[in-house]
């Protein structure tokens, strides 16, 4: 396994070594300084900053008052703060350079398939994911999250950092619009003389050249460089303002506790398989994210433990508690934070930074709404090349790792989830195992999170 000091920067110039800042966050030892952590963190916000946009976009399909109108506004406000308030949890208590924010395909979850398809009101929607959370909270204490997450085999673990940055740049490449769907072949190369399109060609063109040249902050400069000359071509409005002031989250606010009062009407099996789905695709997302961003950075020790690990599962299972009662989906653990770790990031001062302007941005939303969403591509494509070097980690001489790492990475992207790359990898590799007559270099863990899968396929997943 990588050493925790593999991936870390080299003798910095300036650490700030001595002040109670850089004591407190260890950036001594990390080899790290004020000016890398700043830098960092700024990198990681921008990268993630359209969920401030894009969650409150999806949530409000389901979430609004007749008599009131739409709560856009206010879940503009519970995303940002939710978002600052786990992410500063991960900076001080886990000081770890890892962002959280309300989770992506979970809010599409949440609306469509658990308010919309089955009829379940949205603050009993918003309970569940309460719920949810005080479970992993005991799941946390219990220090059953982090046995999880030691069971997993080095060969899944590398896998997960290169699973993860496939999906980074397969996301990226059809927000750009780069790849395109198709009828005959499922994907196909979309249309490069797409205004939109050429732009993002053009900012990975951009952020290639900043970042073989080494230019300290590359993917941030990419994607503001990429903004400015949408802006400038007309190929992407300008921003409409700078700054407004948010509507305060009084509609939505402490709603999941009137949802735990409405659930006694909700059919009792029906809220279980709900709560079930909400949890499991949050654990196994969370594990997969934090092990490969773990890997990549360099926590995870030889023998596979990430020591901390259970801060950060913490941070966690908090922000999808205190986010629930703000009025807003799932909090999780964002691969984007893997663009702060690229750009040197190690320590929770990358998060402190990311928290202060999650809290600040609620301020900045027309500013923010202005960024497009291919100006974003190019950074994410460059961490997808920087997170695939976890796959020369991988004995692919060895069936069992090389058939688990590969659908592992294969199925992270094509299934367009982490977790289910993940239960690909923890299934076959102790299958594997049992049939080469080597259950010897298993574990009971292994078996249990790989019958846990199984089951799940068997008796909850529908597919598509």
């Amino acid at each position: 396994m990588t050493q925790p000091t593999e991936n870390l920067p080299q003798s910095p110039p300036d650490s700030g070594q001595g002040s109670k800042l850089a004591e407190f966050f260890n950036f001594e030892a990390l080899r790290t300084d004020l000016r890398t952590e700043t830098l960092a963190g700024v990198t990681s916000f921008v990268t993630m900053a359209y969920i401030l946009v894009v969650n409150p976009a999806i949530l409000s399909n389901a979430i609004f008052l007749n008599e009131s109108g739409d709560l856009f506004g206010e879940l503009v406000v519970a995303t940002g703060v939710s978002a600052a308030l786990a992410t500063l949890i991960m900076a001080l208590y886990a000081k770890l350079p890892f962002l959280l924010a309300p989770g992506m395909g979970v809010n599409a979850y949440f609306a469509f398939t658990v308010v919309l398809g089955l009829g379940v009101d949205w603050r009993v929607a918003l309970a569940a994911v309460f719920i949810e959370g005080i479970l992993f909270i005991l799941l946390t204490v219990t220090n059953v999250r982090s046995k999880i997450v030691e069971a997993i085999p080095d060969a899944v673990k590398h896998a997960t950092t290169a699973g993860i940055g496939l999906f980074i740049a397969y996301i990226a490449l059809k927000g750009a619009g780069i790849i395109a769907p198709s009828e005959a072949t499922f994907t196909t190369l979309g249309n490069l003389r797409s205004p939109q399109t050429a732009m993002a060609l053009l900012g990975l063109a951009i952020t290639a050249a900043l970042f073989a040249r080494r230019v300290t902050g590359a993917l941030l400069w990419g994607i503001l460089g990429t903004s400015l000359l949408a802006w400038i071509f007309g190929v992407s409005p300008w921003p409409t303002g700078l700054m407004s002031i948010p509507a305060a989250p009084t509609d939505l606010f402490g709603q999941a506790f009137v949802g735990l009062g409405e659930m006694l009407r909700v059919n009792f099996w029906e809220m279980i398989s709900i709560v079930f789905v909400f949890l499991f695709v949050d654990l196994f997302d969370t594990i997969g994210t934090l092990t490969g961003l773990g890997t990549k950075a360099g926590y995870i020790k030889a023998d596979g433990s990430f020591p901390g690990v259970e801060k950060a599962f913490m941070a966690d299972a908090v922000g999808t508690t205190a986010g629930a009662v703000l009025g807003t989906s799932t909090v999780t653990t964002y691969i984007e934070s893997a663009s702060g770790i690229m750009e040197g990031g190690r320590s929770g001062f990358t998060a402190l930074v990311a928290a202060a302007l999650f809290m600040a941005s609620i301020l900045f939303i027309p500013l923010l709404q202005g960024i497009p969403a291919f100006a974003t591509a190019p950074a994410l494509i460059i961490v997808g090349v920087l997170m695939m070097s976890g796959a020369k980690l991988i004995d692919w001489d060895e069936p069992a790792d090389a058939i688990a790492a590969f659908l592992t990475i294969i199925m992270m992207p094509l299934a367009f989830s982490i977790a289910e790359g993940l239960a690909m990898g923890l299934i076959a590799y102790p299958l594997i195992k049992a049939f080469q007559g080597k259950t010897s270099d298993t574990t009971l863990g292994m078996w249990i999170l790989a019958a846990i899968f199984l089951l799940r396929y068997i008796f909850v997943a529908g597919g598509a």
